[in-house]
């Protein structure tokens, strides 16, 4: 049993009509399919006899009284139907909360349930709740095994008493529009929800709980990555009210409603629970390094740690790419804001292009691609070279005009340089290539 997607642009043959596209989605590609969630937990975990082995951790199976899967984000699917097939009969039961777009797949003893994203839903809050439900139901011979990965803070919604998922939505939508980083608002979000910041690992207690992480962080921050669901969060209540009057959210109507809690803090929920690093950023741009070396370019991982607003990072990239060498590639891994002031459509990834489609000269081109496939959209990202900007121009299309009221899809579906690639089933934040041909 096996993710089967394939992780492609596939409209690569619209998008390639020049040779520096061609390699640059070769390259874009490359690391793509590096990332794929089976292929990841194929190579991270495995059963010799009675014992799973996942990456350097042993853990006997040998008495074992049940063995559980709790699964969330955008990889959970992918990776249950992985570890389904890797446990065989040894599986006793699980629970997989995925986005509604994942591809539906039998995976037997495990019930799939579908949330909403990016916002939080009543419909997440049931499922997040038949977690939690299964969980308390672990005792001290039992192993849990837990997919986290990115989307799992949306679809961990569980309002304590006085609060609900649309008070929780109100305060996002605030955070978002303001250009809160993704660690300012995972830390609200630990703090608004009885699933997130330690919480699995509480219900868990005492079993022992394997967590494989799949990265979609900048740094790979164990605690932010799905909002720490299994990690005892170093935040506290009162960081994540010093983030809300940052922002002025706290003095928004509905945000009024707020309602925040402490997380876990006790050492003894954590002391039986291993998280394991299936996945991330860093793969994906070791293997885009390596293909950008066969198309003829010299690569360079300028970082993993890419962040700023969407704009301004599109600026220092052209920066650097006008001072580097003919045939250089540079490659970018990490996640941009956008500040919100139009009332256009569009995300990160679209924005950073729009803003590069501006600034490029001949034979340089800028990629910014979201890995899970959708960038605030069905657009995973764009291209921005010199034949995007004249298809514009052709069109009557202003880069600034369409900046400024941040509508960068409608600009990326007029010019047809989009990139389109479908829900990939992985997530490891997103990837920026920059190449001089």
């Amino acid at each position: 049993m096996g993710y089967t997607t394939q992780v492609k642009i596939r409209n690569r043959a619209a998008l390639a009509i020049t040779e520096p596209r061609s390699r640059a989605i070769a390259i874009a590609e490359a690391g793509l399919e590096a990332i794929d969630t089976a292929t990841a937990v194929r190579a991270a975990v495995r059963v010799s006899g009675d014992l799973l082995l996942v990456r350097e951790h042993t853990v006997p199976l040998r008495g074992c009284r049940r063995v559980l899967l709790v699964g969330v984000g955008k990889c959970a699917t992918a990776a249950a139907a992985e570890l389904v097939a890797i446990l065989g009969a040894r599986l006793d039961g699980g629970v997989v909360l995925d986005v509604g777009e994942s591809a539906a797949q039998d995976l037997g003893v495990v019930r799939r349930f579908a949330g909403t994203h990016p916002m939080p839903s009543d419909r997440n809050a049931a499922a997040t709740r038949e977690i939690v439900a299964l969980l308390q139901q672990a005792g001290p011979d039992d192993l849990v095994l837990c997919v986290i990965s990115g989307g799992g803070s949306t679809l961990l919604c569980l309002p304590p008493d006085g609060a609900t998922a649309d008070s929780e939505r109100a305060i996002l939508q605030a955070l978002f529009r303001a250009g809160a980083t993704i660690e300012e608002i995972n830390t609200l979000r630990k703090h608004t929800s009885l699933a997130r910041g330690g919480f699995l690992a509480a219900y868990a207690h005492p079993a022992r709980v394997v967590s494989l992480l799949f990265s979609d962080v900048p740094g790979n921050r164990l605690d932010i990555i799905a909002s720490g669901p299994t990690v005892m969060d170093p935040s506290t209540v009162a960081d994540a009210q010093g983030i809300l009057a940052k922002y002025g959210v706290a003095a928004a109507s509905e945000a009024g409603r707020c309602v925040l809690v402490e997380t876990p803090k006790e050492p003894h929920i954590f002391e039986r629970v291993h998280h394991a690093l299936v996945v991330s950023n860093d793969v994906a741009l070791e293997a885009m390094a390596a293909e950008a070396r066969a198309q003829g370019y010299a690569p360079t991982v300028v970082t993993t740690m890419l962040a700023g607003e969407a704009r301004e990072v599109a600026e220092r990239v052209v920066r650097a790419l006008r001072a580097a060498p003919a045939r250089t590639a540079l490659l970018y891994g990490g996640e941009t804001t956008v500040t919100i002031t139009g009332t256009g459509r569009g995300g990160r990834n679209l924005e950073l292009a729009l803003a590069a489609v501006r600034l490029v000269r001949d034979q340089e081109l800028v990629m910014a691609v979201a890995t899970d496939g959708r960038d605030n959209g069905d657009f995973a990202g764009a291209v921005a070279d010199e034949a995007g900007r004249a298809r514009a121009a052709a069109l009557g299309l202003d880069p600034d005009n369409h900046l400024a009221r941040n509508d960068s899809y409608t600009f990326f579906e007029r010019t047809g340089d989009a990139l389109l690639t479908g829900a990939t089933g992985s997530n490891v934040a997103d990837l920026v290539l920059a190449v001089r041909s």
